[in-house]
């Protein structure tokens, strides 16, 4: 039970530095090579989520998908914590890097993105919290969010170090 409580530590520290690097650092290893625009979109659905007036809905989707994991560790981490008290840091989290983003001029912050990123700490909550339910046992549904987060880690890495290698 300790090793998996060591376990998912571990993965949500990993998952949160490439987190951080994705979005604040845009992949980039030098805040001199990240393109740099200031935009602050606070109508939801608009601004950077629409593309030849059109909604793009694949940005909105990468949001909700990049933030569930962090519901998913959250959860494993404090199981005891309510709802809303693992739902806040992810919001918070969220809006720091929105914040982030707009304060060095190195992306587009909008509140769509925020919105997606909290729905999808939402649905990684609400994910755990099934297979919890599902298993009956909050310590099986650590070990298997354990090894799926440490095999998607894994080929997280792989994938970055290719690449890397190919794009320079």
């Amino acid at each position: 039970m300790k090793n998996e409580k060591q376990m998912t530590k571990l993965l949500f520290l990993i998952y949160f530095l490439l987190l951080t690097w994705i979005i604040v650092m845009k992949m980039e290893f030098s805040f001199d090579a990240i393109y740099r625009m200031r935009s602050l979109n606070l109508i939801p659905l608009e601004g950077t989520a629409v593309y030849d007036n059109q909604l793009d809905y694949q940005e909105i989707y990468l949001n909700i998908l990049i933030f569930a994991p962090f519901g998913l560790y959250l959860s494993m981490l404090k199981p005891k914590w309510s709802f809303l008290k693992k739902l806040i840091p992810i919001f918070i989290v969220s809006l720091s890097f929105e914040s982030l983003q707009y304060l060095f001029a190195i992306g587009a912050s909008d509140i769509t993105d925020l919105i997606g990123n909290t729905l999808g700490g939402l649905i990684g909550i609400i994910s755990y919290r099934w297979m919890v339910i599902g298993l009956k046992d909050h310590y099986k549904a650590q070990s298997i969010f354990n090894l799926l987060g440490g095999t998607v880690t894994f080929a997280f890495f792989l994938l970055s170090f290719f690449f890397l290698l190919t794009s320079r």
